[in-house]
């Protein structure tokens, strides 16, 4: 298997975009957020916003959500999917999904955290996709959206355009509860972001991207939901994160050192690992405890990527996955890496 995707078209102005819940039904427990979120959706993108059944109804079965995704990829009006948050539990969801549906009309799908499930599945059916995007969390909340999402929603969703993935200046691991009204207004604590690091030969690498949430690649890996040769990985590049379970370095570590004995990690050129989220709402260390937290797993990750395959270019600390700014990345699309220059492009095509 090639690793070519299918790259869908792009929407235009005035299409539909399907918003789904394939994990958690964040909008039934906080309808205003959301609300605010479809509002920003189609000021900044045109786009006019499809709820399904099961988009606001929390608990729904997992073939109920399967058959809102059968929807939204069989109706030709729509012209992307975007999942609202994730969840734990979407890897119930893929076995009720119609593969001959998305093969037929391909659509671009956003969606970050549980949705690596989704990706994956997507991936395998020879379908490119979009790491990132989950409206409850990057368009709903806080007094704006921020620049560097908003400009990868509409290359990934719209324009199709190479954009230069850069950081933003500051993070935050957690936003305001969504329960809480000044949600609506207020981001997180945010902090100043510290330079991204470098490791590996000084080349540069243009590859298809795989990957996503650590916690959740393991789980579709445990599944049987990757049954491919680890070469159809060749020459590409791994963008891996940590969600807001954190999981100590250790056990970051044991997974990553799993996909180094399938064989994922010799067989890419290029590693992209994610600022992680080191706090949450009941544990928020120091600001020295956090920056030791970071370190930790950074070497940890670094030490096994480079025991399996020491050619690699390794970037640690892109703000993708479970942070915020989040750049919305490709997934099954080109990702340029240079370790010379130390810069990274992603094709949005």
């Amino acid at each position: 298997m090639s690793q070519e995707r299918v790259r869908p078209p792009k929407a235009r102005p005035g299409d539909h975009i399907a918003v789904i819940s394939p994990s958690f039904a964040a909008p039934g427990l906080f309808p205003e957020l959301h609300e605010q979120a479809m509002r920003r959706l189609a000021d900044l993108t045109g786009l006019v916003p499809v709820e399904y059944p099961t988009t606001r109804q929390v608990g729904a079965a997992p073939a109920a959500r399967a058959a809102d995704i059968n929807a939204a990829f069989a109706d030709p009006r729509i012209r992307g999917i975007l999942a609202v948050v994730g969840g734990e539990d979407q890897i119930t969801v893929i076995p009720h999904l119609d593969a001959d549906l998305a093969r037929a009309d391909p659509k671009p799908f956003l969606g970050t955290s549980d949705n690596t499930n989704l990706h994956h599945w997507l991936w395998g059916l020879g379908i490119a996709s979009f790491y990132g995007g989950s409206s409850q969390v990057h368009l709903g909340p806080g007094p704006t959206v921020d620049d560097v999402h908003a400009r990868s929603l509409r290359a990934a969703l719209l324009t199709g355009e190479r954009l230069e993935i850069t950081d933003p200046g500051e993070s935050e691991d957690i936003g305001i509860d969504w329960a809480d009204p000044r949600a609506l207004e207020s981001f997180g604590d945010r902090e100043p972001t510290t330079p991204w690091d470098w490791y590996g030969p000084g080349r540069t690498v243009t590859g298809a991207a795989w990957g996503g949430c650590l916690e959740v690649i393991e789980w579709v890996l445990t599944a049987g939901r990757f049954p491919f040769p680890p070469d159809v990985l060749d020459g590409g590049v791994l963008i891996i994160e940590t969600s807001e379970e954190l999981l100590p370095a250790r056990n970051v570590g044991w997974i990553v050192r799993s996909l180094g004995e399938r064989g994922i990690l010799g067989a890419v050129d290029a590693v992209l690992v994610a600022r992680p989220p080191v706090s949450d709402f009941t544990r928020r260390p120091d600001a020295a405890e956090r920056a030791r937290l970071r370190a930790e797993q950074r070497d940890t990750v670094v030490e096994v990527v480079t025991r399996y395959n020491p050619d690699a270019v390794i970037c640690v600390g892109v703000p993708f996955g479970h942070t915020r700014p989040q750049w919305i990345l490709p997934h099954g699309g080109a990702i340029t890496v240079d370790g010379a220059e130390r810069r990274i492009f992603a094709d949005y095509r």
